[in-house]
This record gives C-alpha cells, sequence and structure tokens, in this order.
C-alpha cells in the first residue's frame, strides 16, 4: 500500500487522506505553534493541579494550531502496474519538493530573514513567475505562456495602455483593463483556448491578491465562459484522410507521418504520441496502454487502453534493436517542426483547412461517432473524466449531417 513517508522535525508535514476511489490526496500540514488557555472554575478561579509534580499550578488547556494546504495531488493507495507504481514515484517526488521548498519559505517567515513584499510589483514579472515555476506540469506552463502572450499582445494593441506592455504595476490593473483582455481573447482564440488563457490569467490575479499583492480583485465579476459543445478546430472527413494518406510525404522527418496517421486513428495528443514506446504495446492483445501527460496524476481517468487493428500495427512495426522495447516508437522532432511540415504536407494534399495536431484527435471522436461507435465506447477511448467532454463531438456529427442534406442539389417539383 503506497504510504506517504513523514518525519517528526519536518515542518509542514506531508501527508494524505483516503479517497472512495483507490486514490489518496496529497496535503501539507503546517505546525503553527499551541496556545494555552487557563481552566477557570465556575466562580471564576484558577484550577490548581492537587498532586504531583505539578501540584499547587495552575491548569491550562493546550490547543496545537495547525493548517493544511492542499496540493491537488494524488497517489493510488494500491497500485496495480509498473504504470502507477511510477506515477506514485513521481507524484510524491513533486510533493516532496513543494514541502521543501515551503519548509524554507515558512523558516523565512518565522525568522524574520524574509523581506517584506512591496506593493508596487510588477504584474508582468510575477506572470512569468508562473509560466515558468516547474511546480506546474508542462501544458500549464505552456498554458501560462500563452495566456502572457497574449495579454501582452492586447496591451501593446490599445494606445492608452501600450505603455503597460513592459511594466504594470500591481495596483494598476482594473476591471476595465480585465474586460478589454476579455473582447481581445474572444477575437483572436479559437475553440476553448480563450477561455482558457483567461482562466489562468485569474489564476495568477487571484494568487497575487491571496499573497497580499493586491487589495482587490479586479477579475472578481468578470466571467468567459466556454461553450462546452462547440468544436470550432477544424476536423479531417475520412475522404481527406485518404487524400493525406495518399499525398507523398515531403519533409525531413517522415515519422511525422507514421505518427499523425497513428493519432488519426487513435485520438491520441502529440505530447504522449512523441512518448510512446513498444513496452506501451501488448502485442498478445492487441492494445496499446499508456497514461494521458496532460492529466496525470490529476485523474482516475488519466491511463487509458486502445485497441490496435491490423493497420496501426504495421504502422508501429518492431523496435529497430530486437528486443529493445525501451524504444521510441516515433522519433520525431519538436512540436514546432511537426506543426510546420505537416502543415506543408495537408497544403500538398490540397486540404483547404487549418490543420494542427490535435485537429487528429477531434477527427478521431467524430469519425467513429459518425461510423455509430458509442458514446461511452468514445469517452473510454478519449480518456476523457466526463461524458460532457465526449457530447461536444456529437454536435459536429450532427452539423456534418445537415451539411450532406444541404449539399444535394435542388429539384423541380
Amino acid at each position: 500500500m503506497a504510504k506517504v513517508e513523514t518525519k517528526n522535525k519536518q515542518n509542514p508535514k506531508l501527508v494524505q487522506t483516503v479517497l472512495k476511489d483507490g486514490r489518496a490526496s496529497l496535503a501539507l500540514e503546517y505546525y503553527l505553534g499551541r496556545t494555552e488557555t487557563p481552566v477557570i472554575d465556575e466562580e471564576g478561579n484558577h484550577v490548581l493541579y492537587t498532586e504531583g509534580a505539578m501540584a499547587g499550578r495552575p491548569k491550562y488547556k493546550i490547543k496545537h494550531n495547525r493548517k493544511r494546504e492542499n496540493l491537488n495531488l494524488y497517489i493510488w493507495l494500491h497500485p496495480r502496474s509498473q504504470q502507477e507504481r511510477t506515477q506514485n514515484r513521481n507524484t510524491l517526488a513533486l510533493a516532496e519538493k513543494i514541502r521543501f521548498e515551503r519548509e524554507q519559505e515558512f523558516l523565512e517567515d518565522r525568522e524574520g530573514y524574509r523581506l517584506k513584499k512591496e506593493k508596487e510589483v510588477d504584474l508582468l514579472r510575477y506572470f512569468r513567475k508562473h509560466r515558468d515555476d516547474e511546480i506546474y506540469s508542462r501544458p500549464i506552463r505552456v498554458g501560462f505562456g500563452t495566456a502572457y502572450r497574449r495579454f501582452i499582445a492586447f496591451l501593446s494593441s490599445v494606445p492608452k495602455y501600450k505603455r503597460y506592455a513592459d511594466f504594470l504595476r500591481m495596483d494598476l490593473l482594473t476591471p476595465e483593463i480585465v474586460s478589454g483582455y476579455v473582447d481581445y481573447l474572444k477575437k483572436v482564440s479559437v475553440g476553448e483556448g480563450g477561455a482558457r488563457c483567461y482562466g489562468l490569467f485569474k489564476k495568477v490575479v487571484t494568487t497575487a491578491v491571496e499573497e497580499g499583492l493586491m487589495k482587490k480583485n479586479p477579475c472578481k465579476g468578470i466571467t468567459m465562459h466556454k461553450d462546452f459543445h462547440a468544436i470550432k478546430k477544424p476536423v479531417l472527413t475520412l475522404d481527406e484522410i485518404k487524400r493525406l494518406a495518399d499525398t507523398p510525404f515531403t519533409g525531413s522527418y517522415h515519422d511525422i507521418r507514421r505518427a499523425f496517421l497513428f493519432s488519426l486513428y487513435t485520438g491520441i495528443r502529440w505530447c504522449d504520441v512523441n512518448q510512446l514506446t513498444y513496452e506501451n504495446v501488448d502485442f498478445a492483445s492487441c492494445v496499446l496502454k499508456f497514461e494521458q501527460s496532460k492529466i496525470a496524476g490529476r485523474s482516475k481517468n488519466s491511463n487509458v487502453v486502445t485497441p490496435l487493428s491490423p493497420m496501426l500495427l504495421r504502422i508501429i512495426g518492431e523496435p529497430e534493436i530486437a528486443g529493445d522495447y525501451r524504444q521510441r516508437i516515433f522519433n520525431l522532432p519538436t512540436w514546432a517542426t511537426c506543426v510546420k511540415q505537416l502543415k506543408a504536407w495537408v497544403k500538398a494534399a490540397e486540404i483547404g483547412k487549418n490543420i494542427t495536431w490535435h485537429c487528429a484527435r477531434h477527427s478521431f471522436a467524430v469519425n467513429i461517432l459518425n461510423g455509430g461507435a458509442n458514446i461511452k465506447t468514445v469517452q473510454s477511448l478519449m480518456g476523457h473524466a466526463s461524458i460532457e467532454m465526449t457530447e461536444k463531438y456529437l454536435r459536429v456529427v450532427d452539423e456534418l449531417k445537415h451539411k450532406a442534406i444541404n449539399s444535394l442539389p435542388d429539384v423541380y417539383v
């Protein structure tokens, strides 16, 4: 059974709370000292000890003061696979890193070594600290980076805010600026990207308020709702996928072609397909088992099992070094290079759509739903935490059906 190990002198300590789903939630418990309250009798007099070494001395009620900080990290209580054990080790290592950093901060605050935070702090520098903080997973840091760049672009695009594009004092961030940023995101963002950027921006501002760097939260009351039932990114139809597959790939990294076709037929994200090794493949059962890096350690739906058709097994192939199953299945360059060469390939196939790698995931969901797959099956294959996340693809299928009907030529009646 997985269990958090703590040492008596650690402050804060790493503690866990057992959940009903077989996991444990990790948190930090701070010991803030104790308070002593004298015990008073009915007449208002101190109650005294009557025997022992303390005889004649007043009694006190001792209260030990503690507080908890939830880390939003989870471990498996009874890991059943090497993948779950590895996930536990990585999660506990991250939790211990956070605990150690909090311990140093706690000591500095208690001993008075830490300088008081200035009230006039540069919000942009504070934003960049979140972007670069390794406490967050890589996808979250990338999200902070996107939200930061778009905020700078917004400030630069408005004449009266342009002077803030290099330095923005905390107390100068107003609800008017926040509302303008939301309107800007609605114009320049595609799909759920705008709402995600604003959510991360709001997290930075809220954290600044909690740390006493801002008196009021200028984001309060300003929302940007996601349309969970809308897919605004383009999808590839089965005919377009065939046309793409028949088009010669002229890029310098030929594994991009293999990997993208694999994503089109499995719905796997770039960050996951890039990490796949032959150890993830059960050749006997013809299934692929992997953990979604985007939600690893934060969702019980992070592990996905995908059946492999004969075509997918051909794409996977065999390890270059026989028997070495630790090799990656796809030898891919950086994400930027992959997208650049993918776009050139799509253009060569004369497909007039703005296709990115993530479009493969959307295309997979829409195409198998269009083929009659059960929505629960699609949810499982996509690794979605809730059925609502999968239902948004049903609207795309309905729109394609309407488009197909409307494409039929008119006849005279």
